[in-house]
């Protein structure tokens, strides 16, 4: 996944973000599917735009994958990204490309786990620098909640290692490596955050931030 974002710390205001749901929000749905079109075929060519003819790209694994989706105040679609829930078989997306991790890594347990995929901000939005980090910030919120619910406690995501610098130094925490860099739309390596440990350490280093994107029945 890529995103170009500065370091600046993220705002909540112009920006709200919504879990969707495929089955009551098609329209909106189809938006996802022709910003990730836009994303992963046009602008960075990590899929062939000829095999989406229609203009829109979807796969196997939105069905079993939490959607949310970040909004301007005009009401255009500004960012996504999803969590997907491993399949039948137990098995992650980034696990057919990432297949080497390091020595004596144990993987949590998979009904706990989830990955994050296609996060992306909108070309318009990625242009204007300090937009990127707060419409992040507030996906981030709706992907916290989503996990405290599910009973999810732990994420996997395949990033560049530019992300991964802009989210550490934008929340303050440090995020898990077990693998080495391979090609899984563009180089990445596969990473593994413990919400309990990054609720902790946002908690201590970003104590406001923290208070913005922690779901409502955390709050005192």
């Amino acid at each position: 996944m890529s995103l170009d974002a500065t370091e600046q710390n993220p705002q909540l205001s112009g920006f709200q973000a919504l879990e969707v749901d495929p089955s009551h929000d098609a329209a909106l749905m189809r938006q996802i599917h022709q910003l990730r079109f836009q994303v992963y075929c046009l602008e960075q060519g990590f899929l062939d735009a000829i095999d989406y003819p229609k203009g829109y790209e979807a796969d196997e694994h939105d069905l079993r994958s939490f959607h949310f989706a970040s909004c301007g105040t005009d009401g255009g679609l500004a960012g996504y990204v999803r969590l997907v829930c491993a399949d039948a078989a137990g098995s992650f997306p980034f696990q057919a490309h990432c297949d080497a991790l390091y020595p004596g890594i144990v993987l949590p347990p998979t009904h706990q786990s989830v990955e994050i995929s296609r996060l992306m901000v909108s070309a318009i939005h990625r242009r204007q620098p300090d937009r990127s980090p707060e419409i992040l910030c507030s996906m981030f919120r709706q992907m916290y909640m989503r996990s405290v619910r599910q009973g999810v406690r732990y994420w996997y995501a395949a990033m560049e290692r530019s992300l991964v610098r802009v989210l550490q130094r934008m929340l303050g925490v440090e995020f898990r490596q077990i693998g080495p860099v391979t090609d899984y739309y563009g180089p990445v390596a596969p990473y593994l955050i413990d919400l309990h440990v990054l609720a902790a350490q946002l908690s201590e280093g970003h104590p406001s931030l923290f208070e913005a994107v922690r779901p409502p029945e955390m709050c005192c």
